[in-house]
Parts: C-alpha cells; structure tokens; sequence
C-alpha cells in the first residue's frame, strides 16, 4: 500500500466515513426508536414510523441487542476475509465494494414496514434487516480502518487523520442533533429525513481515488497468509491493546447511551433540541484543540481523564435539567443546557478520535514488533467490544429506561460508567498512557 503524505489528501481521506458513519447514527439513534412511541411527548407522529408501535418492545430489545452484539461478533471472520481477499482491483477496494452497496440495501430496506401495527412479523423483519446493516455496514468500515495504519507513514500522520476523523464524526452528529429535529418540527416524518441524508454515503467513494495498492509487496502477501486464529491470539496476546478494549468498553456503554438515548431525554423539557445540541458539537473541534495540546504535554491517559471528567459534568447538567423542567423557565434551562452542552463538547470528539488513534498506533507497534500486520483485526475486536457496549446501552437499558419511563435516570448511567472508565485509566500501560506526548524539545516549539 502506498503511503499517503500529503495533508490535504489526509483530510479528503478523512472524510471518507462521513455519510455512511451517519446512516449508521441515524439507524442506531432514530430508526430504532421510530418503531415505539414510547419516550416521545411531542410530534410523535413525525417521531415515529406510523405513529404506533410497530414492534413487541420485549423481543425488540434482544433483537437490537443481538444485532449490535452482531456487529461486533462478525467483526472477527470480516477481518479475516478482507484481509486475505485478493483480486486485480485490490483486496481493501474490493472489500469496500462487497460491504457498501449491500448496506445501502440493507437501510432502504429498514425503511419499509410488513404491517401497520405491532406484530411479530415486524419485529423480526426489522430484526433481520438491521442485522444485515449492520453486518454490511462493518466490513465497509472495517476496511476503512484498517488502512489507516497502511497508508500513515509516521505516528504525527496517524495522530494527525485520526483527528481529522473524529471531527468528521462531529460534523455528522451536528448535521444529525441539529437539522433531523428542524425537520421534524416542520412535520417531515422521519424515514422522509433519512432519505434526504442518503446520499452523503457517497463519500465512501473516495478511498476508490486515493489508495494505491501494489498486490506485490511482501507486506500484503504476508496479510493474506494471517489466519483468523493467529490474528485473533496476536490480538489476545497483547495486553496494553486488551486493557484499552475493557476500558474503552465502559466509556461505549456511557457514550452510547447518551448518543442513543438524547432525544427521549429532552423530548419532555420543552428545550430546543437544535440550540442544546449546538452548544454540544459546533465547539468540538476547538475543544479538540486544547485536548490534542493536553496530550501533546502529558500523553492520552491525562487528555481521556479530562475529557472523561467534564462530560461526567455534562451529564449531570442535563440531569438537572431534566428534573427540573417543570420549575425553571425555558429561558433558565436554555442557559443552564448550554452549559452542559459546552461540557459535553470537551469530550465527544476526543471519544472518537481515541478509537482511532489508539488501535492504529498498537496495530504499527505490534507490526514492527512481530512483523504480523493486525490492523484489521484490532479494529475487529475493538468492534466486538463496542457491539456489546452498545447492545447493552441501547439495547437494554435504554429500551428499559423507556418502558419503565424513568428515562431521566440516563445521564446517572452515564456519568457512572465515565467514572469507572476513569479509575481504569490509571492503570494504562506505557504505550498508551504517554501516546501522543512530544519531547521536551518539541513541546516547547
């Protein structure tokens, strides 16, 4: 694989992930809750699929978390048969081309449901169609991933896309809290709204222009030749890279949750969804700013306890908010959500660019180290924890939450799962605890 040196082609590359990474947070955070009516107070019609259930709310719970469980069991065998594909067109374009178009199936597909009301038809067909999703939607971005520690020539490059990357997720999630609640309050229904946002996963087309591999490098033929099982043991050998995967897992759960869960939280208080969830992103890539410099002067461990810190702080705001809307007026708990909202910013980019930049470095070490290229399947396992994580978030307790109509208690679980995630840090290794931190010398140019 050629390396890619130029920083504009860093940033186009970048931006790559940006449509479909959306598709999946509109599937995950809309769709899924379209199907019940439970959580929402306000147009429940334009909220909703049909206004009405659509699903059994018990069997749709295990369905949604199978699905993401799923999408990070799948995780493993995708790894292998992207990384052992060899065709004229390149083993990591080939294995883009096999998992987007079925994906973008997959959604169009999710869009449409058998029956007008809650059935078990319906239940299972959504199942079944979210499964296909999400299975598709990994071996696209697994790919995608993967080549991040393939064509980043040095740590500053990877430190540098992956930055880039994780203010790409931030625009997505802008475009995604801001505009979809614009349009739903002009009565636009939500599968309409979907649809609009489509035909930004096009932009997973342009790793078609930009990647140039060379099937004759020693390096691909000695990828292809990694066996699911040795790739796996390499991945569950190594230790600095399992611990992240066990704390980054809890700080998922958290993330999820919030991600997940935002809309039925603040559908109750009165607040305008597009102020609140400004405050939260448009500063992101400000506050990424002050974190990279963070890391730049003390490593990753110290920037992911402060980011870790203030959203805790972020979401105890929003409980404060939740609990006492029916007292303060709307002007109050605009101001007292912002508040929040800029907390919260100090944290949601630095939470994705982490799951970039962390398994990219371990997979070049271990690379270096062992001469095993594992890229694909760190972010394979990493996939498989995240799955759990966010099928246990949104799968059971967020459908909980609603059912038993506590869902103010969110931003609780939340905070807590931060602050376990926060003890854990102390005891990164090496490797991970001082990533990113440059010489003396080089801090003070």
């Amino acid at each position: 694989m050629q390396k890619i040196t130029s920083r504009k082609k860093l940033i186009l590359y970048g931006c790559s992930g940006l449509g479909v990474n959306m598709l999946t947070f509109i599937m995950g955070s809309y769709l899924c809750s379209a199907l019940l009516t439970g959580g929402f107070d306000a147009h429940i019609e334009s909220w909703t699929y049909l206004n009405t259930d659509l699903v059994f709310a018990g069997l749709w719970a295990i369905l949604v978390f199978l699905a993401k469980a799923l999408d990070g069991i799948i995780d493993l065998p995708l790894a292998t048969f992207a990384d052992r594909l060899n065709t004229k067109l390149g083993r990591r374009k080939t294995a883009l081309i096999i998992g987007y178009i079925p994906m973008i199936i997959s959604f169009l597909m999710f869009l449409v449901p058998i029956t007008p009301e809650a059935s078990l038809a319906n239940t299972i067909w959504f199942g079944f169609w979210l499964c296909a999703f999400y299975t598709f939607y990994t071996l696209t971005m697994l790919t995608y991933y993967a080549t991040f520690s393939e064509i980043c020539e040095n740590e500053r490059d990877t430190v540098f896309l992956s930055n880039t990357k994780s203010i790409c997720d931030v625009v997505y999630m802008s475009l995604c809290f801001a505009l979809i609640p614009v349009f739903i309050g002009f009565d636009v229904n939500i599968r309409t709204v979907s649809l609009l946002f489509l035909p930004l996963s096009l932009t997973m087309l342009i790793p078609f222009f930009l990647l140039k591999e060379n099937k004759e490098e020693g390096e691909e033929k000695s990828v292809r030749s990694l066996t699911l099982g040795t790739a796996l043991k390499t991945s569950a050998k190594n230790k600095a890279y399992m611990f992240w995967m066990l704390t980054s897992s809890i700080t998922a759960i958290g993330l999820q949750l919030f991600l997940g869960g935002i809309n039925e939280l603040f559908s109750s208080t009165g607040l305008n969804m597009t102020v609140v969830m400004a405050s939260s992103f448009a500063p992101v890539p400000l506050t990424i700013m002050l974190y990279n410099k963070f890391v730049k002067t003390r490593g990753l461990g110290f920037g992911y306890r402060f980011v870790l810190s203030v959203f805790t702080i972020g979401m105890m705001v929003m409980f404060f908010c939740n609990i006492f809307s029916d007292t303060l007026s709307t002007l109050e708990l605009t101001l007292i959500a912002l508040v929040g909202g800029v907390f919260v910013s100090f944290a949601i980019g630095a939470f994705f660019s982490v799951t970039y930049i962390v398994p990219t470095h371990l997979a070049q070490v271990e690379y270096n180290k062992s001469g095993k290229s594992v890229a694909s399947m760190f972010f394979a396992v990493q996939g498989l924890f995240e799955g759990v994580a966010a099928g246990i978030a949104t799968g059971f307790i967020l459908v909980n939450l609603k059912k038993l109509d506590v869902i103010f208690l969110l931003p609780i679980i939340v905070a807590v799962c931060c602050m376990i995630a926060f003890a854990m840090s102390f005891a990164f290794p090496k490797e991970i605890a001082f990533l990113g931190k440059a010489d003396k010398n080089e801090t003070k140019k």
